[in-house]
């Protein structure tokens, strides 16, 4: 079997196939265990341990299925939740170095959750710990062939079934063809869509074009979450721009506006569901910092101040030990001066549509971790990211082994798929990397945080106009590796077919809900709570909403 993307849950995925008897091949576009989002993640992950506090799954599903508004597919919720702690335990054995006290693991208070159930590895480091782990994991397993430097380009399905993939080896130019009697797809979100994001730079959306390519159906795509408090001032080198919620969980640092007032308290009833303690959900905390913005009061780089200068020095120090030295070679005293901070494209809620075993609607064609839509709804509870990359990792692994190993013979490679990119031609124009830009800022502005009729209409304007800018042969500079105008409209052509699955149904959604936030129709609907599926008809993407078709 064949998976596709190799951060935290296609690690998993890999490593629970095959352990149930699987032959691996665990394919990546970049390096290893160290591209994607699991590596860059420093906060927290949830599980209902109980370790300090008493605490069942259930009530973790409760929060869950809250922060989606309604929105959840709840029996993925509930195996996120149920499963959440027996994986977390899991990486306790794999002495991934949880945080402890008093021998307990520790788990902290997040927004949105009822109690104190977020686990982490210390001084902002549960990512990489996380994906050492899984690396080590990997090197001790046996059945798994990794391969990077391979772009997948696409699915291959025959008779309707997933088979294998084209690819391109980007070291050397090599069309690659693999043949699997079934594929995982675990590429991650589409948060590079965006001017500010906190994505690697692989995570265009390439699992969601994939997937629809292939005939799957995608779900919630219209569900972005922006993170409130990305860093935006001073500069910050060498750190991940969504630091500072570590910071928030253990300090309490103070959200000031331009007049150094706090702020939170104005916004926390605004959908009725402050619990009292005025911490902000993320959905919520965006609007409030972008409100104040508006508002004339933001700080000076056009965000809002994040203070922790009521914390005595030797407790920051203690809480953050060496991150403290870091930040100190920035030119930052947390102790003497706020920061500036502003919502940032972060996660995304939607993606591909799967069953209870992760299986799409094309056959022998799988996916988990952010690839993956629906346990989430419009909103994600802070700390649910890497739990979903470890649960729905392990269980995609598993079924998809399940069936690799009962399937029988090898497909033929996809001729599309290779013709496409012996096409591959040099020419001057467009500027593939020009574009790239152009569709970030674009979808920055039009489909952003707060979003509106006509926004929405000139960004899907725009997106069909530079769809047909760069036409349907890809664009090379070179006949050899490592050829980044050929790589550019190979993202681009994922890219604009993604932004576009985000679009419509944003443009559908004639209400405000989650991360779904628009300004022409503030209020939630108790019409529209329901998902959006998108999926690709010949060349044309179309946006349904349960059996009733929605005009795009």
């Amino acid at each position: 079997m064949l998976v596709v993307g190799a951060g935290g849950a296609g690690m998993y995925a890999a490593l629970e196939a095959a352990r149930t008897g699987a032959d691996v091949i665990l394919a990546d576009r970049s390096l290893i265990g160290r591209g994607g989002a699991t590596v860059m993640a420093q906060m927290t992950v949830a599980a209902a341990l109980g370790e300090q506090t008493p605490d069942h799954w259930e009530h973790h599903l409760g929060d869950t299925i809250a922060a989606g508004r309604g929105l959840c597919d709840e029996k993925l919720a509930a195996i996120l939740c149920e499963d959440g702690p027996r994986r977390i335990r899991e990486m306790d054995g794999w002495k991934v170095g949880w945080a402890r006290e008093d021998g307990h693991i520790k788990q902290v208070q997040a927004p949105g959750h009822d109690r104190p159930r977020c686990v982490y590895v210390d001084f902002l480091s549960t990512g990489p710990a996380v994906s050492k782990t899984l690396r080590g994991q990997l090197n001790e397993a046996s059945g798994i062939r990794r391969i990077g430097d391979l772009l997948i380009v696409d699915i291959t399905v025959r008779d309707g079934e997933a088979c294998g993939a084209t690819a391109l080896h980007l070291a050397t130019g090599t069309i690659v063809t693999i043949a699997a009697r079934a594929v995982v797809i675990a590429t991650g979100g589409l948060t590079r869509l965006y001017r500010r994001n906190s994505a690697s730079s692989n995570m265009g959306g390439d699992g969601y074009a994939l997937a629809l390519r292939a005939g799957a159906e995608l779900v919630d795509m219209e569900f972005v979450q922006f993170f409130p408090i990305g860093h935006l001032a001073p500069r910050l080198v060498g750190m991940d721009p969504i630091m500072w919620d570590p910071f928030r969980y253990k300090l309490g640092g103070k959200l000031l506006n331009a007049d150094m007032r706090e702020f939170e308290a104005d916004y926390a009833n605004r959908d009725g569901r402050s619990d009292g303690r005025y911490v902000l959900t993320r959905d919520l905390a965006t609007y409030a910092i972008s409100k104040e913005v508006e508002a004339g009061r933001g700080s000076p780089a056009g965000g809002a101040y994040l203070s922790f200068q009521h914390v005595a020095p030797d407790e920051i120090r203690r809480a953050f030990g060496p991150v403290v030295d870091r930040l100190a070679a920035n030119g930052i005293d947390l102790a003497r001066q706020p920061i500036e901070v502003a919502p940032i494209a972060h996660y995304h809620m939607g993606g591909i549509r799967v069953d209870e075993t992760l299986e799409t609607r094309v056959t022998g064609l799988f996916a988990c971790g952010e690839a993956i839509g629906g346990a989430n709804g419009a909103n994600r509870l802070s700390g649910n990211a890497i739990t979903e990359t470890f649960v729905f990792g392990a269980r995609a692994g598993r079924h998809a082994a399940l069936r690799a190993v009962k399937q029988s013979g090898a497909a033929e490679p996809d001729v599309a798929a290779i013709d496409l990119l012996r096409r591959a031609t040099r020419r001057d124009a467009p500027n593939t990397a020009a574009l790239v830009a152009a569709v970030q800022s674009l979808m920055a502005e039009k489909v952003g945080p707060f979003r509106a009729d006509d926004k929405l209409r000139s960004a899907i304007a725009e997106l069909a106009e530079i769809t047909n800018e760069i036409g349907d042969n890809p664009i090379a500079s070179s006949a050899g590796g490592f050829d980044p105008v050929l790589v550019d409209w190979l993202d681009l052509r994922n890219m604009l077919l993604v932004a576009h699955a985000v679009a419509l149904p944003a443009l559908a959604r004639t209400e405000s809900r989650g991360a779904h936030q628009r300004e022409d129709y503030p209020g939630q609907s108790d019409n529209w709570g329901v998902n959006q599926i998108v999926e690709l008809a010949g060349q044309t993407l179309n946006v349904t909403l349960a059996e009733k078709r929605i005009a795009a």
